[in-house]
């Protein structure tokens, strides 16, 4: 009759042979055939994989049984299972933060932007958005004493709206070397929704490859907001746009890196009390968006507003930052004065 100490030793043992996959290949069940075929799905990566459904297999053409014992496998060497909460804290641990370039917005924020979740910016032309993003390239290539991951970044464009002169005036102010800076960007133009998503799907490979650590994209709803025009698309594009968003968030949950995403808002002239702005997107955007921060203009100069509207555990928060041609900064005291005296 076996021992309490037996029972545990054989736990033990079943646990530490866990398979451990570096190649698709290498899954059960998966030849040379089918892994052509999961690459053409999007899916080079044991990583990526482990967040797929059964469902979204299905054009491989295997069972569904088997595409279940493919996606287990995948999710047992990547360490994807039911855990205990204290367990979870130890694995929480593990998530990092990436400074904005402010330290007013980085303490609303708990520190930064978390890896594993999107994080969304919203407001109007001209509030900011994109030089954030820019901010956040320079940044995440930073040692982690300094705010940063020491990784790349894969930028998605949707608005032909970055600039490698913004990154260059960044990088020299923070002391990097602007050559080097540009080398781990890895970047991508954008041209429809559905090359859009193409470019997201079949992004796994390159980040692992690339040791990506920030995912922007900038827009995430220009394009489905001008190709699905009408109430009549809107089904279609928030079902597209779900897809889009739950692909950036496994991608982002995989490779333990920050996802940003940028979006436009629109105005309800029927709304008259409170703001009348609001982001595109809807509920999709907006439950898949685990932090969102809304940014807007001051009245004159330099000075951006940033609101910290939706959080799974922070609360809301204010704080003012500027944009300048070194990149994100804190506004001073003084700044602060003048701009309280002004109103």
């Amino acid at each position: 009759m076996p021992t309490d100490t037996d029972e545990q030793q054989e736990t033990e043992t079943t646990t530490s042979t866990t398979e451990k996959y570096d190649f698709i290949e290498d899954l059960p069940g998966v030849g040379p055939a089918t892994a052509q075929k999961l690459r053409d799905l999007g899916y080079h990566t044991v990583e990526s994989l482990a967040m797929a459904t059964i469902r979204e297999l299905e054009p491989v053409g295997v069972s569904e049984k088997k595409a279940f014992q493919v996606i287990q496998a995948a999710r047992s060497s990547v360490g994807v299972s039911f855990i205990r909460a204290d367990q979870l804290l130890k694995q929480r641990q593990n998530v990092a933060r990436l400074t904005t370039g402010s330290k007013a917005l980085d303490k609303i924020l708990d520190g930064g932007l978390e890896t594993q979740t999107i994080t969304e910016f919203y407001g109007e032309y001209g509030c900011g958005k994109s030089q954030v993003c820019h901010q956040l390239c320079v940044n995440v290539q930073l040692p982690v004493e300094k705010g940063g991951l020491n990784g790349g970044v894969l930028y998605i464009d949707t608005e032909n709206t970055f600039r490698l002169e913004r990154i260059v005036q960044m990088a020299t102010h923070l002391g990097l070397n602007p050559e080097e800076v540009v080398k781990n960007i890895i970047y991508a133009e954008a041209y429809t929704s559905d090359h859009q998503m193409f470019l997201l799907e079949n992004a796994d490979e390159i980040i692992k490859a690339n040791n990506i650590k920030l995912i922007i994209i900038d827009s995430l709803t220009a394009h489905f907001r001008s190709e699905y025009i009408g109430r009549e698309m809107l089904a279609s594009r928030q079902q597209r746009l779900n897809k889009h968003m739950h692909k950036l968030t496994a991608l982002s949950r995989a490779f333990n890196a920050v996802a940003v995403v940028t979006n436009q808002v629109m105005a309800k002239p029927d709304q008259f009390f409170g703001d009348a702005i609001h982001p595109i997107g809807g509920n999709i955007v907006g439950h898949t968006s685990q932090t969102r921060i809304y940014l807007r203009r001051a009245s004159h100069g330099p000075i951006r507003i940033a609101r910290l509207v939706s959080s799974p555990y922070l609360p809301d928060g204010e704080e003012i930052l500027k944009v300048t041609e070194n990149g994100i900064e804190d506004v001073s005291e003084e700044e602060k004065a003048t701009k309280s005296r002004g109103r």
